[in-house]
């Protein structure tokens, strides 16, 4: 068995996640701090979670492709995106995205504003306020929109293939494995693919449940103080 696709599919999962988590989170907190637009902001940020995965990857393909000003532009950078695993990551953060802003912008949303104020008083900057107050306060919702964006990732498939191609060894991971192994009749293999897949996101939501449980202790702890 090749474990060429469920290593890139890792590969893929974390780089895209890693760069959803700041980047996502980043949204998140400037458009619960909005008071104008914040309705049109939001739905521009969630759009790519209600299309049809190959949609996006077609929106990918039509910006980004060699055809493209952006390709022609990366392309002469010598940095393509079709065909590429860069590609592959590049379809995985659009569709994670909404999923790591959403949640993220919920938990900071439901953060008491009095914690926030006091921070202010203290003479803190925004800087300082955001990962000394906000973040700890909001890691659980933090960690569970990181969990979901990471297993989003890890399965994505209509926009990848869309952008990236099926291409064994380079840009075919795992959900791709599993759907060349069905369209070539060998059903074991597949079943192989899926449960990998299954233990890993399986394993990545019990990881999230242990630290939520042990965040809510904490804070138990503290509170009886």
């Amino acid at each position: 068995m090749d474990l060429m696709p469920i290593i890139l599919s890792l590969k893929i999962a974390a780089v895209s996640t890693g760069i959803t988590f700041f980047v996502g989170m980043y949204a998140a907190w400037k458009t619960a701090n909005m008071i104008h637009g914040k309705g049109l902001l939001d739905a521009v940020f969630t759009l790519p979670m209600v299309l049809p995965p190959t949609v996006t990857g077609f929106f990918l393909l039509v910006f980004f492709g060699k055809s493209s000003l952006i390709g022609q532009v990366l392309s002469n950078c010598d940095f393509d995106l079709v065909f590429s695993w860069r590609g592959a990551v590049l379809a995985s953060v659009v569709v994670t995205f909404p999923l790591m802003y959403r949640t993220t912008r919920s938990a900071f949303e439901q953060l008491d504003p009095n914690l926030i104020d006091a921070g202010k008083t203290l003479g803190l900057s925004k800087l300082i306020i955001f990962w000394k107050i906000v973040f700890p306060n909001c890691l659980p919702g933090i960690l569970g929109a990181t969990i979901l964006s990471f297993s989003r990732a890890l399965g994505e498939f209509g926009a990848t293939i869309m952008i990236a191609g099926n291409i064994p060894g380079k840009t075919q991971t795992a959900s791709l494995a599993i759907y060349t192994a069905m369209q070539a009749g060998n059903r074991p293999l597949a079943y192989q693919w899926v449960l990998i897949l299954m233990l890993i996101s399986f394993t990545a939501m019990l990881v999230m449940n242990a630290v939520n449980s042990r965040q809510e202790l904490l804070v138990r702890r503290g509170g009886g103080r």
